[in-house]
C-alpha cells in the first residue's frame, strides 16, 4: 500500500529549501558564500524539529553574511520578496529577534518590513520582555499604521500567551501595558487583525476577567466590526457559563426554552466512529431572546474521573413560540491534545450557561 501520510512540516526546511535560500541570497549580495551557508545548514538535519530548523537557519545566515549588523539586515530585506515561502519568511525577524537587541531602532524597522511577508510575532516579543515600555510605545504607532499586517504585529505579538511563544510576564501582570494598541484597533476594518485583538483579549481573559469584561462594555458594541470582536474575545468565558460575558453579547438571561427528543446516537461506539447528537429547542417565552446553545462532553480520564470539553453548537436568536431542529456530528479520535479512554461520557447540552438536557454514550475498548 503506499504511504499517502501527509510530509512532515518540518521538511519545509529541506535540503532543497537551503540550497533555494543560498541562490537567492548570493543572487542579492554576490559575496555571499553558499558552499559555507550549506556545510553548516544541512548535516543532522533529518534530527531536527520544525522550529530548531528555523533557528538554524537564522545561525547559518548569521555565521555567512557581514558582522555588520544593519549591512546583514540591509542584506536580509532584499532577499525578503525572493523567498517563496510565508513560514520559512519566519527566519528573516528570528534573525533579528537573535542578533539586532542592541539596535532597537534598525530592528524595529526590520520588524515592521519583515511581517507583510510572513509574520514578526514571535521576535517582537524579544523586544517587549527586553524593554516592554519602549516595544510597546512603537507598537502602538504600528496600531495605527495603514498596512493590516502591521496593525495586526501590534496584537498578535503583544498577546500575553502567544501560541508556539514564551509568556510575556509583564503584560500577562498588567493588561493596562498593551490597552492603547487594542483600543485603537477595536473597530478594525480588517478580520485579519480583529481575530488577532480578540485572541489578544481572549488571552487576557483566562487572567483578568473582569478587566476584559469592563473594558468591553465601554467599547461601541453597536459596531458591528467590533461586536465581532467581543463576541469571539470571550468565546472562553461563554464556554464557561459566565453571565457577564454572555450579558456582553446579549444572552445573559436564562433561557425560556425547553428541549424535547435529545438523541445520542449511537449509545457504544469506538473510536474513530462518528457521534450524532440532535434535538428540538422550543421556545416558552413571549418575547425574543438571544441564545447560545453549547453542548458539553464529559471525557473520561485514564484514572476513570472525568473531564469536560465545551464544544459550541449555535448562536441564534428565538422569536416567541418557535421551535428549531439542532443537530452536531463529530469523529471521536485522538489528537496530541486529547487521549481518548473507554467507559461512559456524559454529554450535556448548555443554553445560556445553564444545563438543560443530558446523556450519554459508551465508548469501547479498542
Amino acid at each position: 500500500m503506499p504511504d499517502t501520510a501527509a510530509p512532515a512540516l518540518k521538511n519545509i526546511f529541506d535540503p532543497a529549501r537551503y540550497r533555494l535560500i543560498a541562490a537567492e541570497t548570493a543572487a542579492v549580495y554576490p559575496r555571499f558564500d553558499s558552499k559555507q551557508f550549506l556545510a553548516l545548514a544541512l548535516p543532522g538535519l533529518d534530527a531536527l524539529s520544525l522550529m530548531q530548523r528555523l533557528r538554524r537557519t537564522s545561525e547559518c545566515l548569521h555565521a555567512t553574511l557581514p558582522a555588520d549588523y544593519r549591512k546583514s539586515i540591509a542584506i536580509l530585506r532584499k532577499l525578503a520578496p525572493r523567498i517563496n515561502s510565508g513560514f520559512v519568511t519566519l527566519v528573516l525577524p528570528d534573525y533579528v529577534g537573535l542578533y539586532g537587541r542592541e539596535d532597537f531602532d534598525t530592528s524595529m524597522e526590520a520588524l515592521k518590513f519583515f511581517t507583510a511577508f510572513g509574520s514578526s510575532e514571535f521576535a517582537i516579543r524579544e523586544f517587549i520582555r527586553q524593554d516592554p515600555g519602549r516595544t510597546l510605545a512603537v507598537m502602538k504607532t504600528w496600531a495605527k499604521d495603514k498596512s493590516e499586517h502591521v496593525r495586526r504585529l501590534a496584537s498578535e505579538g503583544s498577546r500575553p500567551r502567544l501560541p508556539w511563544s514564551f509568556r510575556l510576564d509583564a503584560l500577562m501582570a498588567d493588561p493596562e501595558l498593551a490597552a492603547p494598541i487594542l483600543e485603537a484597533l477595536k473597530a478594525d476594518g480588517s478580520l485579519y487583525v480583529r481575530k488577532s485583538v480578540a485572541n489578544h483579549l481572549n488571552d487576557i481573559t483566562k487572567l483578568h476577567p473582569a478587566w476584559v469584561l469592563g473594558r468591553l462594555k465601554g467599547w461601541p458594541l453597536e459596531n458591528p466590526h467590533t461586536a465581532w470582536i467581543a463576541r469571539h474575545a470571550l468565546r472562553t468565558l461563554i464556554k464557561q457559563g459566565d453571565k457577564q460575558a454572555l450579558g456582553v453579547i446579549g444572552a445573559g438571561k436564562k433561557a425560556a426554552v425547553s428541549i424535547s427528543g435529545f438523541s445520542v446516537s449511537p449509545k457504544k461506539l469506538s473510536l474513530g466512529e462518528r457521534l450524532e447528537l440532535s434535538f428540538t429547542l422550543q421556545s416558552t417565552s413571549r418575547q425574543s431572546q438571544r441564545l447560545v446553545v453549547d453542548y458539553t462532553i464529559h471525557y473520561v480520564k485514564k484514572a476513570g474521573s472525568s473531564s469536560a470539553k465545551v464544544f459550541k453548537l449555535k448562536e441564534l436568536d428565538l422569536a416567541p413560540g418557535q421551535s428549531v431542529q439542532l443537530s452536531r456530528s463529530q469523529v471521536v479520535r485522538d489528537f496530541t491534545t486529547r487521549v481518548h479512554h473507554a467507559g461512559r461520557h456524559e454529554v450535556d447540552i448548555m443554553v445560556n450557561g445553564e444545563r438543560l438536557a443530558s446523556g450519554f454514550f459508551e465508548l469501547l475498548k479498542p
